[in-house]
C-alpha cells in the first residue's frame, strides 16, 4: 500500500500545465507582447506626426494673394487653371518679368486659344511668352522650365500657380533648379477655402492628397540626383513627366505646319 500511494503522490506533483514544462514559453509570449506595443506605439506616434505634419502645411497655404510682387528675371505659370494664366499674363504686363513661359499646355490650344481668353494681352503673346507643350506633371514643369531658363540664361523666376499646389511645385522647382531664386505668386480661388482646412470636407478632399504628394516630392528629392534622368520620377508620376516628342512638332501650329506639308507632297 505504502508503494502504491508514494507513485500517486509522485504523479499529483506533475504540473497538469503544458506551458509549466516548457520554461521559455513564457518568455517568448512577453517578447510578443512587447513587440505588439513596440509596433502599437509606433503606430501611434507615425499618425500623430502626420496630422501635424499636415495641419502646419494646410495652414501655411496662403489663403490671401500677395499685394505686391517683386520683379524678376522671368514668369513661369503651371497649367491647371485658367485664372492661373490670367494671373500670369497680367504680371507679364506689370513688368514682373520680362518673358513669360506656361508650361504643361494642352496640345490643342494655342496663341490664338489664349488671345481670345485674353484679349487685352494679345501682343504679349506674341511677342513675350513661350508655351511648353511637353510637361505633363509637376515634374515635367520643373524640368522644362529649368531648360527655358537656361536657354534664356535667366536666374530669378516668379511661380505662378494655385495656392495649395505652390507648396510641392516649389519643392519640385527648386529640386530641379537649385541656384535659381524662386518667388511663390499663389493664386487664390473662390472655390477653395483653405482657412476652413480642418474643418471643411471639400477643402480636406483636395488638401489631404496634396500633402502625401508634397511629402513623395520632399523625399524623392533626398535620394535623387536629376529628376530628368531618375526611374522614381516616373515611378511616382506613374509616366514620363516629359512627352518624348520634340518641342517642335507639338502643338496647334505644328499639327498645322504637318498637314499643310502633307498637302503639299500630295499635290507634288
Amino acid at each position: 500500500m505504502a508503494m502504491i500511494g508514494s507513485t500517486n503522490d509522485h504523479f499529483a506533483m506533475e504540473p497538469p500545465d503544458s506551458a509549466a514544462r516548457r520554461p521559455g514559453a513564457g518568455r517568448r509570449f512577453s517578447l510578443r507582447r512587447i513587440l505588439a506595443m513596440s509596433m502599437a506605439i509606433v503606430a501611434c506616434a507615425g499618425l500623430i506626426l502626420s496630422g501635424l505634419g499636415y495641419a502646419r502645411f494646410a495652414s501655411g497655404i496662403d489663403a490671401q494673394e500677395p499685394a505686391t510682387t517683386p520683379r524678376t528675371d522671368a514668369i513661369v505659370v503651371v497649367t491647371g487653371g485658367a485664372q492661373r494664366i490670367g494671373d500670369a499674363i497680367g504680371l507679364l504686363g506689370a513688368d514682373r518679368g520680362a518673358r513669360l513661359l506656361i508650361s504643361g499646355v494642352n496640345e490643342k490650344t494655342g496663341r490664338d486659344e489664349l488671345a481670345k481668353l485674353n484679349p487685352a494681352a494679345r501682343d504679349l503673346l506674341a511677342c513675350c511668352v513661350d508655351l511648353d507643350y511637353r510637361a505633363r506633371n509637376t515634374i515635367g514643369n520643373a524640368i522644362e522650365t529649368r531648360r527655358w531658363l537656361r536657354q534664356h540664361g535667366f536666374g530669378s523666376l516668379l511661380v505662378v500657380t494655385s495656392n495649395y499646389h505652390m507648396p510641392r511645385t516649389l519643392a519640385e522647382f527648386a529640386h530641379a533648379m537649385p541656384g535659381v531664386k524662386l518667388i511663390p505668386h499663389p493664386v487664390v480661388t473662390e472655390h477653395l477655402d483653405t482657412s476652413g482646412w480642418w474643418h471643411r470636407w471639400a477643402t480636406i478632399k483636395i488638401l489631404a492628397p496634396e500633402y502625401v504628394k508634397y511629402l513623395v516630392a520632399r523625399l524623392r528629392s533626398l535620394v535623387e540626383s536629376d529628376p530628368e534622368t531618375s526611374r522614381l520620377s516616373v515611378i511616382v508620376g506613374g509616366r514620363k513627366p516629359v512627352s518624348s516628342k520634340p518641342a517642335e512638332l507639338m502643338g496647334p501650329a505644328a499639327e498645322k505646319r504637318s498637314r499643310l506639308q502633307g498637302h503639299a507632297r500630295h499635290e507634288g
